[in-house]
């Protein structure tokens, strides 16, 4: 049968969320403590990568298993019990056999957090000594909606097979006078999307693009068109979205 699990975790002390050889994952430190709970190997399909560093609040990944899940909670305090402190599993879900967790996803929605003045209870944001044009930045962020190609906010030397997305929500948001946070949806994202957006955005908001240049940006399909990567620790997966209901079980 097929379940899906979501999981929440600190990113901070991983390479990203899946498995690698040389460095150590989520998916690997997930995989070993379900494994262990529930006594045969568990191998899980996750909605999609996530860069090294880089948190989530609600990621969902798919796997297979031979029985059914009769005490859910009882499941998921084994789990949690070996998971690290880092890791948490939320919850559990019956799915179709056909369902999978990164084919299906209709969207995924991220969030990164700035902060413009010294703070040391700022954690997972990236602190920017310069003040920033908010509305500046909504314009620019305004003019990266739709369906196009996305290579200018693209890993250069990545293997995927199209760089177009659908951008549905970009918008930055005040917390306090200090404190902003960019709220960014699609249908899919490339390999440092995210950070290369967020970076190019505060050019916007420092004076050194103006937002009406975003279009041209896009057209180029030039990463070095674009400004540079922001951190990846601050940056945050908050949210996947699937054309049928996940129930926890």
């Amino acid at each position: 049968m097929r379940f899906f699990v979501s999981v929440s975790y600190n990113g901070e002390r991983y390479s990203g969320w899946q498995r690698q050889s040389n460095a150590t994952a989520v998916q690997e430190v997930l995989e070993d403590a379900m494994s262990k709970a529930m006594g045969c190997q568990i191998a899980l399909t996750g909605a999609g990568r996530t860069d090294a560093g880089v948190s989530a609040s609600g990621y969902l990944a798919h796997f297979d298993y031979a029985g059914e899940i009769k005490e859910p909670a009882h499941l998921l305090y084994k789990i949690n019990a070996i998971l690290p402190n880092d890791i948490v599993a939320n919850y559990l879900a019956k799915a179709a056999p056909e369902a999978h967790a990164r084919f299906d996803a209709t969207s995924r929605s991220y969030s990164y957090k700035v902060h413009t003045c010294k703070d040391p209870f700022a954690w997972h944001s990236f602190y920017c000594k310069f003040d920033l044009d908010v509305e500046a930045m909504n314009r620019a962020a305004a003019m990266l909606l739709g369906r196009r190609d996305f290579s200018t906010f693209e890993k250069v030397g990545s293997d995927n097979k199209t760089s177009i997305c659908n951008v549905t929500h970009a918008q930055w948001s005040a917390v306090d006078a200090h404190h902003l946070q960019f709220d960014i949806t699609a249908d899919r994202f490339l390999r440092n999307m995210v950070r290369a957006i967020v970076g190019t955005l505060i050019d916007v908001g420092r004076g050194r693009i103006a937002p009406e240049e975003i279009p041209a940006l896009l057209d180029k399909g030039d990463r070095c068109a674009a400004g540079q990567s922001v951190p990846g620790e601050p940056l945050m997966l908050c949210g996947i979205t699937y054309p049928y209901p996940l129930l926890p079980l």
